[in-house]
């Protein structure tokens, strides 16, 4: 594999906080790595990549998918890892984040940290001298996620210029759509977005998105699907998120404001996909599992081979020559 002039090699030894962080051709090297790895998956299961190194998952906030794809994709590469949560961590006792992070760096390679608070990754990676992955931070971003979201997409409909994604749900807490807006303003995508007015997307995250992007300004806010369902090559659905709420009154007025059901999908294009970052409550009806545009349990498997290129080429600088 040539190693690209601006490619993911960059991070190398760095922590990975933001998607600001990789340009166009960082994302295309490491999408590259992550074809290789699901390839080696599908053919070995395993690889000795990184045997011999430790992970540490760090979890304030629940987690499934986000905790179990870290986890498995430092085993498909032959590591080892060190689970850590809340309720069992010294945080219990008071211990500050800092204080945390450059403990546990002390037994391992590289550092995933999920954190209620916006800006923790931040700065647990200015504590630190090891890599340090945001895992989700709290109403900021999930960069890792944005990146399995958009590799999805190139693996689903073979391209990511122009496209057209409607966003759907709780925009206003969803760090995946914040951190992902960013990426489709690179990639020239036409943006709607669809909420509740009182769950808008953040003003900050739309000039973040087209200060990035040359001063991208496709995109369109609604408060109903109809429209723009029509348009899509991609529909992004998100849950809303409950425990963002000051109280349960605030959250009933807008948790089912909108329902994706198997009548939402007879007015869809026949080539658009629905994704979802999960875990969903009931804003996808379980009807619409069985139609072929729905992916997002193919979207699940593929974060994991993203984010084993994204570990290998924190870790591993000769990972280019290695994969051939």
């Amino acid at each position: 594999m040539e190693r690209p002039k601006n490619g993911a090699h960059v991070l190398h030894g760095q922590s990975f906080v933001s998607v600001t962080q990789l340009d166009t051709d960082g994302i295309a090297s490491l999408f590259a790595i992550a074809d290789k790895m699901k390839a080696m998956v599908k053919r070995d299961g395993s690889c000795d990549l990184l045997k011999g190194r430790i992970l540490a998952n760090i979890f304030y906030e629940p987690s499934t998918r986000t905790m179990c794809s870290f986890a498995a994709a430092m085993l498909r590469l032959g590591g080892q890892v060190i689970p850590v949560n809340e309720s069992s961590s010294s945080a219990q006792k008071g211990e500050t984040l800092s204080d945390t992070i450059r403990c546990l760096e002390c037994y391992a390679d590289v550092l995933v940290l999920r954190h209620p608070i916006k800006g923790s990754a931040a700065e647990a990676a200015a504590a630190a001298s090891k890599p340090v992955i945001n895992a989700g931070d709290g109403t900021g971003e999930h960069p890792t996620q944005a990146l399995l979201d958009l590799y999805t997409m190139q693996s689903e409909l073979g391209r990511l210029e122009g496209l057209t994604i409607t966003c759907l749900g709780d925009l206003k807490n969803g760090r995946t759509v914040h951190s992902l807006v960013q990426l489709c303003a690179r990639y020239g995508m036409r943006v709607h977005l669809v909420s509740p007015a009182s769950l808008r997307l953040p003003a900050d995250v739309l000039r973040a998105a087209a200060k990035g992007a040359n001063g991208w300004s496709l995109y369109e806010e609604h408060q109903s699907l109809d429209g723009p369902l029509r348009q899509s090559d991609v529909l992004y659905v998100t849950r809303v998120q409950k425990e963002r709420f000051a109280s349960a009154d605030e959250y009933d007025a807008v948790k089912d404001a909108f329902i994706v059901s198997a009548e939402t999908m007879q007015q869809a294009p026949a080539n658009m996909i629905v994704l979802h970052p999960l875990p969903r409550v009931n804003e996808i009806a379980v009807e619409v599992d069985d139609d072929p545009r729905a992916v997002y349990f193919r979207q699940m498997e593929n974060g994991m081979y993203v984010r084993m290129a994204l570990l290998a080429a924190l870790l591993d600088g000769d990972v280019f020559a290695r994969l051939g």
